[in-house]
């Protein structure tokens, strides 16, 4: 197959920029091409997508996960129900998922888990941290995709939230957890493929191991489109 498969970015309107490149040319790196996905008065569809990336970004409304919302958060409401729509359109279609901080935290909404609105309040030990440097150590789990991925049971990663999730979604697993227990990764053991990490892999770009989270996904991408195209009776390439 020579077209690259398209992968969909979640950005905010707002602030989105600085992400939206850095995940557009790392997922090129990866072999695919990106297709940036905004709220906005056109309806978003995923049709010709292979794959999604959900980005970082402003707070999840917490109503979504049955908490009260706190003063003086950036939140963007038109994104979460983008999100939610895309989320649901890429799972129920079988298209692979990677989020991306805000991203993982919106799968485990989705999937009916909740989040800690603050991790100082619940974790009193962890460091005020946000960086785009890799500061934080993280532990894998080893019988994990993410660690199949990543091949590191322990890895250097940033850190730029403030949020992270609380009860886990249905069907998910945690897979990696920072020094302080904060968990830092979340998959679906199941195909198709859905990762979720609290970090930034897309700033990580001279990581070899963060650069595989892309490409795997890219990897489902292709392999997805490839049985579609069979599946239709269509040569692949055509």
């Amino acid at each position: 197959m020579t077209d690259r498969p398209r992968i969909a970015v979640t950005t905010s309107r707002r602030r989105g920029s600085l992400m939206w490149w850095f995940n557009r040319i790392t997922v090129w790196r990866a072999g695919g091409r990106a297709v940036r996905l905004q709220p906005g008065p056109r309806r978003v569809s995923l049709d010709g997508i292979d794959g999604v990336v959900l980005g970082g970004g402003d707070d999840i409304h917490a109503e979504l996960y049955g908490a009260e919302l706190r003063p003086r958060v950036r939140i963007d409401p038109d994104r979460d129900e983008l999100e939610l729509n895309i989320l649901k359109a890429a799972l129920s279609g079988g298209l692979p998922v990677l989020g991306i901080c805000r991203g993982a935290q919106m799968i485990n909404v989705f999937l009916g888990g909740t989040l800690h609105a603050d991790i100082h309040e619940v974790y009193l030990s962890a460091p005020r941290m946000q960086t785009a440097l890799p500061r934080k150590t993280v532990t894998i789990e080893p019988d994990s995709r993410l660690m199949q991925i990543i091949r590191r049971p322990r890895d250097r990663v940033n850190a730029l939230h403030h949020q992270s999730i609380d009860q886990i979604g249905h069907g998910l697993r945690v897979v990696a957890r920072d020094e302080h227990g904060i968990i830092q990764a979340i998959e679906r053991p199941r195909e198709p493929f859905l990762v979720g990490v609290q970090w930034h892999p897309e700033f990580m770009v001279f990581d070899l191991g963060q650069q595989r989270l892309f490409r795997a996904l890219v990897a489902a991408a292709r392999d997805g489109r490839a049985m579609g195209l069979a599946a239709r009776g269509k040569p692949q390439g055509a």
